[in-house]
């Protein structure tokens, strides 16, 4: 009976955030955004990528940040160094970001900025491994890094971040060097668990693998600003 409560509760919390999804999914189509879920262990390195990406595609796209944290916003001050708009969310105890999370932040970029001159959003997730990719926040796509200081079974052992992917980063490959890791099996058990997955190893101390990612992320801006584009033609 307990057992059953409980997997009924935690169906009813997934469908109540997947309908918030929805809604901020539709507000970002409304205003011709693109949504990208950056999602990692904690020190991964989502927030130095980010770092190197705005600052990598300033003057082509329009972005702004929602960016999660349970505590602080030391790396939404890090990212707002880039000069793009930042809006940080405190989870508290919560170890993931969840549509109503979001959606407080999607006010508060509509509040404080021009939410139509913007090309993409990114949210920066809390760092887990689990919890971040049960909970859709709105957007077109996850993103998930692993970094090579992780090892090579992370997939395995934790199936449902890398399933959900649509892209996987392996991370930090400077220091491949200096461990005993192999980045193609790390990309073996990536395509084990999501045959479908984009995966671009790279360094963003170094650049390396890093135009490879950039030409990811202006191709999802570019299906979606044309996949707006048609729909207005249509009206």
């Amino acid at each position: 009976m307990h057992q059953t409560f409980d997997a009924a509760l935690e169906m009813n919390l997934l469908h109540a955030n997947q309908t918030g999804a929805d809604h901020n999914r539709a507000h970002f189509d409304e205003w011709g955004i693109t949504c990208l879920n950056v999602m990692s262990s904690p020190g991964a390195g989502k927030t130095v990528l980010l770092e190197k990406t705005l600052a990598a595609l300033q003057g082509q796209l329009n972005m702004a940040v929602i960016e999660g944290d349970m505590t602080t916003e030391l790396d939404a001050d890090r990212l707002r160094q880039t000069g793009v708009p930042v809006i940080a969310i405190n989870t508290g105890r919560s170890c993931h970001l969840d549509s109503q999370m979001v959606a407080g932040g999607i006010h508060t970029l509509k509040e404080n900025h021009h939410p139509e001159s913007l090309d993409l959003v990114w949210v920066e997730n809390v760092g887990n491994l689990v919890c971040p990719a049960e909970f859709e926040v709105g957007e077109h796509a996850k993103v998930a890094l692993l970094s090579v200081t992780e090892g090579e079974d992370k997939p395995l052992k934790y199936p449902v971040m890398f399933q959900e992917a649509d892209c996987l980063l392996i991370t930090k490959t400077d220091l491949a060097p200096y461990l005993t890791v192999d980045i193609e099996r790390i990309a073996a058990n990536v395509r084990q668990m999501n045959p479908q997955a984009a995966i671009f190893p790279l360094s963003a101390q170094t650049g390396t693998g890093l135009k490879a990612w950039l030409d990811w992320v202006q191709a999802q801006v570019k299906v979606r600003s044309e996949g707006a584009s048609l729909v207005g033609a249509t009206h």
